[in-house]
Order: structure tokens, then sequence, then C-alpha cells
């Protein structure tokens, strides 16, 4: 549960509120299915309620109601150290939700790079530390990889592309815990031999952490069985519950951008 901490400036996250037309959004690896509105909004505010109670300074993102996926703001922009990578994703549908993101992070003083050369979703990058791996799949092609790498590598990142088949995006697949280690859902990673340390999960939505600081972790109701793993490794699990996004094939990294570092120059 949520400690109350009261939110730190250095650690801000941006959020953004579902479309009323959620239901109307792309799924690609599992079937469609009904989803409630009114509950999606309730769990929308009690995931940012998480955030809050932890620690975290939300920003919301202006709405793109326009958008049905625009809740899932990570994919629009990659944050490396405090410069901001804005993403080309690779369906046409979520282009125009790339817009808002790259205003609210300017108007917080980022410098915002942004990609026009190939595609690549905010979803299909994993970092842990300077190393940053990037999932080659049906939104991120190899020529935004490249483009990616380009923007990265002089800004000391290391980008490593690998396979991804079997899931939507790469942290559809996996996350990593603080320590470095990458965890995941065998069903749905293509290859664990690309991670140094690979921990296998025992539920597709326990493949997904987020890092709060001091040692507790976000993770879906989901997954009781991983957070109880979780738990017995020394960390704390927050759970919140994200049912109708997971429909839409969302997780719990979906639904904000963290920003830990000041914008760069600053």
């Amino acid at each position: 549960m949520p400690f109350d901490a009261a939110p730190d400036m250095s650690r801000r996250a941006l959020i953004r509120r579902p479309s009323p037309r959620l239901a109307q959004g792309l799924v690609t690896h599992i079937d469609r299915s009904p989803i409630d509105i009114d509950l999606a909004g309730a769990q929308w505010q009690g995931y940012v309620d998480a955030l809050t109670g932890n620690g975290w300074h939300t920003i919301e993102v202006d709405p793109a109601f326009d958008c049905p996926d625009s809740v899932f703001v990570e994919d629009a922009a990659v944050m490396f150290g405090g410069t901001a990578v804005i993403t080309n994703p690779g369906a046409d549908e979520r282009k125009p939700e790339t817009a808002g993101t790259a205003a609210a992070l300017r108007d917080l003083g980022y410098p915002v790079r942004t990609m026009t050369a190939g595609s690549l979703d905010g979803g299909d990058v994993l970092k842990i530390g300077s190393t940053v791996y990037v999932g080659r799949g049906g939104r991120t092609d190899a020529a935004g990889i490249a483009e990616f790498r380009a923007i990265l590598e002089p800004l000391g990142g290391n980008v490593i592309a690998v396979p991804l088949t079997k899931a939507l995006h790469l942290k559809s697949a996996v996350t990593a815990l603080p320590d470095g280690t990458v965890i995941g859902y065998p069903p749905v990673v293509d290859d664990p031999s690309f991670y140094p340390h690979f921990r296998p999960m025992p539920e597709e939505g326990g493949a997904h952490v987020v890092d709060l600081g001091q040692g507790r972790l976000l993770m879906a109701a989901s997954a009781p069985r991983s957070a109880d793993l979780i738990a017995d490794l020394g960390y704390t699990p927050v759970v919140v519950d994200i049912s109708e996004f997971e429909k839409m094939e969302g997780c719990v990294t979906c639904l904000s951008v963290r920003l830990r570092s000041a914008p760069s120059g600053s």
C-alpha cells in the first residue's frame, strides 16, 4: 500500500487520462473484450493515487480524447537522463498522441529530440542504467532503432535490439527490478538469453513492474503469485487494479512516463 509520502519534485511522472473511446483502441495479440469506461476511469485514478502516495508528483498531459490509446502515454516519449525523445509510433492511429506529450515536456524545460526516420514505441524500450534494450517487433522497425541509437549514443546510451514476436511491446514481455534483474513471463519472451540476469515470473502481469523508489514496486493486481515472489526478494509490491487497461494490452509501465532527472543543461 502507498505510504503517503509527500510528492518529491525531483520525481515527476507524466500521466494522461483515458479517452472515452478507449474501447476502440488497438489490440494485436489478444482477443478484444468489452471495456467498462467508468471502471477504467476509476482504475486510472487509483494508479495516479498510487504514484502520488509513494512520493511522485504527477503532471497531466493535455487529454487526447480523439485518440483511443492515448492513456498509454509511455509510448509517445522516452526519457534518457535529462533528455526527452519523442517517438514516431508504429501505428498511424497513434501518431497524433505525440504532440501533447512533447508540449508538456518542453513546458517542463526538457530538451526534446523528435524521431522522424523510422517507427518506435516507447513501450519497446527497456532501460537498465546506460544499457537500453529495444524490441524489434510490430511497432518498432529497424529504421526506428537506428535513429534512436543515433540519438542515444552521444548521450551515453548503449542500444541493444532484441527480437519481439510474442507480445505487443518489449515491456509487455519483460521489465527490470532495481538490481538490474530482468523479469519476464516465459511464454511471451522470445529469447531470455539476451539478458545477463533473467528471472521467470509465474503470471504475465507479474512481468511488469514500475520502480517507485525505496524498494517499492508498482504491480498489477492480476499477478498475486508474482507479487509474493517479489516480496520474497525483499521488495514491497504496491498493487493496483488495471484490468480494463490489460484488456487493451496495457500494463503498469504504459500509464506513465517517469522523469527522474532534471532537464539537461539545467
